[in-house]
């Protein structure tokens, strides 16, 4: 998923980049108000951390005209702990608000939350395979495959997670706070298989020695 970051101080977001790719997402930066506009003219991503303190205006005003209407998901960033700000932030719409210093893993949380509860109304598309992952329903050709219940919930993972790896560990520890059951490497083989067996083989990508990504071109 790619996110657009939009902040003037390059050290910290330079920081915020690394980070943000280090857990597999698409940042874009920009540092003024009028070189967000002219990204948005052509691209819409999935979600916008806006500082509301730009040199070339007010990120208030930015998120009003161009990223409210667009429907985007945004969180406010700011050095202010004013909470006239933040109230006004919120109301506007924000789906967030984070206060320079932050914990860079509270920021990643607080991202992975909003986009959570906008992909759980999404219809994510891959090749002839449709998942309604609000209904968890999956179709092959407008045909629904009957997966089991802890099946739809790995591939549930993994497209939450399109065009990102989604690690062995990570489905291992999902599997185990699912189950409740020791979990190993071999468990995780076994139920992709399977999963592969009803879907087709080619769209669960296995990233050799990492783990498992869905591709959405």
């Amino acid at each position: 998923m790619k996110i657009l970051l939009v902040e003037d101080n390059n050290i910290l977001a330079k920081g915020l980049i690394y980070s943000l790719e280090q857990k597999q997402y698409n940042v874009v930066h920009k540092l003024n108000i009028q070189e967000t506009i002219n990204y948005l003219i052509y691209n819409r991503p999935s979600l916008i951390i806006l500082d509301i303190s730009l040199p070339d205006g007010n990120g208030f005003e930015l998120y009003t005209q161009k990223i409210k209407p667009q429907k985007i998901p945004t969180i406010f960033l700011t050095a202010k702990d004013d909470e006239d700000d933040i109230v006004k932030g919120l109301e506007l719409g924000a789906d967030d608000y984070i206060t320079k210093p932050f914990s860079t893993r509270e920021l990643i949380a607080r991202i992975n939350k909003i986009l959570l509860k906008e992909n759980k109304n999404y219809i994510v598309k891959v090749k002839d395979i449709e998942f309604d992952m609000d209904k968890m329903v999956i179709t092959k050709n407008s045909k629904e495959i009957k997966l089991t219940s802890l099946e739809l919930k790995i591939l549930n993972l993994l497209f939450l997670n399109v065009n990102k790896v989604v690690k062995r560990d990570e489905i291992i520890e999902k599997i185990w706070e699912w189950t409740g059951n020791d979990v190993n490497d071999n468990t995780v083989t076994v139920y992709l298989k399977r999963i592969r067996e009803k879907i087709g083989s080619d769209i669960i990508k296995t990233i050799k020695g990492i783990g498992y990504r869905v591709d959405k071109e």
